[in-house]
């Protein structure tokens, strides 16, 4: 038998075995850490996907919150676990992309650390106000802010997150000034917005929208590029005279670096026939979220065109962590 005969054999016999592994795995239940609060806007989408994910792994699917430096924290716990495909992650745009701008020393690099699995969903942020501002339209919303220099505050999911830059991309658009007040989930920023510890904020509409149906906010606009299918109502902000505004969540599954492979694609496999199932769309649907689904290279790609969408931006408008 020649050299290379032996070796693509012996290839072949490595693939069958990880492939066997992998239809065997998980044998003991699977956590997948969220990097934010309960009630947050990944926890709320990792608890709907994970119960029926459990179901088609046969092993339970347990969510853990790590919250904790504006998602940094639990992101960090995941880049540094043991890649034995027991461990995943479920988190968003900033702690996977955006920090890696903005930190000096981030302790993970999201690239070289963690694996993508799948590009979950997407939903538009909801930009707010309380509603006993009597502000009832996003000009009025940009007016109030031009000729109050620093009398408002807005929430956000801490730090480099989406609800943080979108605002601060909209202060710099339109020469305004307000008070950054960053939160560790959605759903404290929410609290703080209608307590009118914050006078508004761009936040995802799962957490938004009861508010604003019970009257304590008022929603002004979304920040995706067209209208939402999800809030068809809502204008977006280009619409409303900010044409190059466009801030939009995201939700990924990662996986420390290591993970074996057959593992990752069986993962992005589940993930992505669950989000395809009708009753679990409808669901995710219901509390606004577009679902997605992706293969490994999909989310690769994906995050490298955000990284080079956004780097300039951060840059150009000079943000920084507060």
């Amino acid at each position: 038998m020649t050299l290379r005969r032996f070796v693509s054999i012996a290839a072949g016999a490595l693939l069958l075995v990880a492939s066997a592994q992998a239809q065997d795995w998980p044998q003991r239940p699977v956590r997948v850490v969220v990097p934010f609060g309960a009630g947050s806007s990944p926890d709320i989408l990792a608890r709907i996907v994970n119960d029926r994910l459990a179901q088609r792994l046969g092993q339970p699917v347990i969510v853990e919150n790590k919250p904790g430096a504006g998602g940094n924290a639990g992101t960090d716990l995941v880049a540094k676990a043991a890649p034995d495909g027991q461990t995943f992650l479920l988190s968003v745009n900033a702690p996977l992309v955006y920090n890696t701008v903005l930190y000096r020393n981030l302790p993970y690099d999201p690239f070289r650390d963690l694996v993508p699995v799948s590009l979950a969903a997407t939903t538009p942020n909801v930009c707010a106000a309380n509603a006993q501002l009597g502000i009832d339209s996003v000009k009025g919303w940009l007016d109030a802010l031009r000729r109050n220099p620093g009398k408002y505050n807005f929430a956000s999911t801490g730090n480099g997150s989406i609800s943080h830059l979108g605002v601060e991309l909209i202060k710099a658009r339109t020469q305004s000034f307000a008070v950054h007040i960053p939160y560790a989930s959605s759903a404290q920023a929410v609290t703080a917005l209608v307590q009118g510890d914050v006078q508004f904020a761009c936040l995802p509409p799962v957490t938004v929208m009861p508010q604003v149906k019970a009257g304590r906010l008022k929603a002004l606009g979304v920040t995706s590029a067209e209208r939402s299918a999800l809030l068809p109502d809502l204008p977006t902000l280009r619409e409303s005279g900010l044409p190059d505004i466009q801030a939009v969540p995201w939700f990924a599954y990662m996986a420390p670096k290591g993970t074996p492979q057959p593992v990752v694609d069986r993962m992005s496999r589940e993930i992505a026939a669950v989000l395809a199932e009708p009753e679990t769309r409808q669901k995710l649907l219901t509390a606004y979220f577009d679902p997605v689904g992706s293969t490994p290279p999909q989310l690769a790609a994906f995050m490298r065109e955000e990284l080079q969408r956004w780097k300039p931006v951060i840059e150009r408008a000079g943000l920084k962590p507060d």
